[in-house]
């Protein structure tokens, strides 16, 4: 899936040697091809859309440190992958869109205004259209925007450069992930991490829904409960079940769901919680 190229420019710059994945169990962390996962203490970072993800920074700085030293005045250029819960991931379609970025950006910055739980103001606004669909009848233009607040970005940014990175590549977890799948037709993807769950339905190479919420106890019927609704939207919207699940962060498949399951896969391993980003990464990059 190009999705993930489409928005990191993949297609025409080289990735950066170092590539980090956070969440509040640590950093997850790509080094010259070689992959690994740095631990957090309870309490350092904790994800919000509204507040300071970074509870305790210097711990934060720590790992880095441990991670990759940082060696001379150089700046080391990095890809950075955030929590999905600290950003908004929106799905607008267009009866057309403009052609100039100029008239585009107002035009999708109005557009999910209302959906997010901050100022568009102080907001940071990536967007791309997807490619058009050869489905029979598809008209409408479709946009994948994501939206953080700049303040929650600039906190993360911060220290990577404070530890001698540019950040200069930044994405969320489950944008990333979408890398992973390699099939066509219509699937949903779910992702546990903590107490977050991540739903990402996909059609071929187009993502037709995303969301991202808490829950509480994580019990496969606390899971249902949010997936029966995907999927009677994605028959809706398709006009077809979706042919699979595929999970990522559980650690068995769901109980009383009547359909194809499978774990969530990459050429590196299986991916987890806090690195399927991270490997959806480096397999657009590869």
């Amino acid at each position: 899936m190009a999705l993930w190229k489409q928005i990191a420019r993949l297609v025409n710059d080289p990735p950066p040697d170092q590539i980090f994945e956070l969440s509040e169990a640590g950093i997850a962390y790509a080094i010259n091809g070689e992959t690994g996962f740095q631990n957090f203490e309870p309490g350092v970072l904790t994800v919000s859309p509204v507040a300071d993800n970074l509870l305790r920074p210097d711990a934060v700085a720590s790992a880095l440190a441990r991670i990759s030293p940082a060696s001379g005045a150089k700046r080391r250029q990095a890809a950075v992958i955030l929590p999905d819960y600290a950003a908004r991931v929106s799905l607008l379609d267009f009866d057309s869109f403009p052609a100039s970025p100029e008239e585009q950006l107002p035009l999708v910055r109005f557009r999910v205004k209302k959906t997010i739980p901050f100022d568009i103001d102080s907001a940071a606004v990536s967007y791309w259209p997807q490619s058009p669909s050869t489905k029979a009848g598809a008209k409408k233009v479709e946009v994948v925007a994501v939206t953080v607040a700049h303040e929650i970005l600039a906190r993360y940014e911060a220290i990577f450069r404070a530890a001698n990175f540019y950040p200069g590549e930044v994405t969320t977890s489950g944008l990333a992930a979408l890398n992973l799948y390699k099939t066509t037709g219509a699937a949903v993807i779910a992702k546990l991490t903590g107490n977050v769950l991540t739903v990402m339905a996909v059609d071929d190479d187009h993502l037709k829904l995303f969301r991202c919420l808490t829950i509480e106890d994580g019990s496969d019927e606390e899971i249902l409960a949010v997936l029966n609704p995907t999927f009677a939207y994605i028959e809706d919207e398709l006009g077809r079940k979706p042919e699979k699940l595929l999970l990522c962060g559980f650690a068995k498949p769901l109980e009383g769901l009547h359909m194809e399951m499978e774990p969530l896969r990459s050429r590196l391993g299986t991916p987890n919680a806090y690195n399927a980003g991270l490997l959806g990464y480096l397999e657009a990059a590869a």
